[in-house]
Parts: C-alpha cells; structure tokens; sequence
C-alpha cells in the first residue's frame, strides 16, 4: 500500500448507507468550490463486471478506490472531497460478509480526513439495481455512526432535503477549514 503524502489539504469524506444523496451532495460541493472531486468507483467497477460481485471484488474496489483518492490527495487541489470513503467498502464488506480483509482494515483505519459527513436516511430510497438494501438503512446508518465514533476524527450528520444538507455541509467544512491549521 503507497503512503497518503504529507502535504496539507483539507480532505473531506462523505459516507452513509445507499441512496442517502452522497454522490449529490459530492457533486454539489465540487461545484461550489470549484475543484473536482473523487468519484465511487464501485459503481464503474460493478457496471463492467459482467456478473454478480464477490467477496474478492470488495479488495479489488477498494484499492481502485484507494488509488482514485490518492491522485487527489497528490494533487494540488486545496481541497480533496472524496464520495466514499475505504469505511463504506469496510462496513459493506462486513455487514454482507461478515468480515473485512486485512489490507482494507488498515488502509481505512490509516487514510485521515479533515472532516467526514454521515448522509442520513430521511431521503426517499431511490431504487438502482446496484442498490441491495432498501429496508435495512436505518440498521446500516447506525453501524456508519458507531464507526465514526470509534474513528475519532470529526464528522457531521447530514439530514433534509438536497438544499438543506448542501447548506449544513458547507457550514461543517467551513466550521473545521477556520478551527484547523489549514
């Protein structure tokens, strides 16, 4: 696994169960602040499958996620707004298998962000085939937010509708970039 360079950037994370407005919210972001952002490569990775995922495909998304990130962070964006997060693939793998490979649990526990936003569940399920859990979110989001308290790093519930998470999440970036050394 490469090393997350030492240079400073103010790198956000945005994490939740499925169909909670992350990649919204990531687009929105990117959008306001003008920089690109990283994408779920899960999605891509999925599409171009061919055949139903397995356990093994979870360590092949996340070191392609990981990658994706990386580019980002040895970029000279000021700042890094990633769609997912390694702790997506970590509670994914473990709540569909049970465990989570060794490499994913060390490149999640390692890879720091400035700031992480929990998409809650009180958007309406929108239904992709890519999506398997409709009535299990509720159960997901609890496992994301006792994740996040394990991790120690600062983080902040997202909720409402499209113009009221955008809103909140820009006061939460704005909040940490003036209390931080960035």
């Amino acid at each position: 696994m490469q090393k997350l360079p030492n240079k400073k950037q103010f790198v956000i994370g945005i994490v939740g169960p499925e169909s909670t407005g992350k990649s919204t919210l990531a687009q929105a972001l990117s959008r306001h602040y003008q920089v690109d952002f990283v994408q779920e490569m899960a999605r891509e990775y999925l599409n171009q499958l061919g055949r139903p995922y397995h356990e093994v495909d979870l360590n092949k998304i996340a070191e392609i996620q990981f990658e994706e990130e990386l580019k980002y962070r040895n970029s000279n964006q000021p700042l890094v707004i990633c769609d997912t997060t390694l702790l997506v693939i970590k509670v994914w793998s473990e709540y569909k298998y049970h465990h989570c490979n060794e490499w994913i649990l060390k490149a999640e526990r390692e890879n720091l962000y400035d700031l992480l936003l929990l998409t809650d569940i009180d958007l309406p399920w929108v239904d992709d085939p890519m999506r398997e859990h409709p009535t299990e979110r509720k159960e997901l989001f609890s496992i994301y937010y006792r994740a996040l308290i394990q991790k120690k790093e600062p983080f902040k519930l997202i909720f409402g509708n499209e113009n009221e998470r955008f809103t909140k999440a820009i006061q939460a970036i704005e909040m940490v970039k003036m209390n931080s050394s960035i």
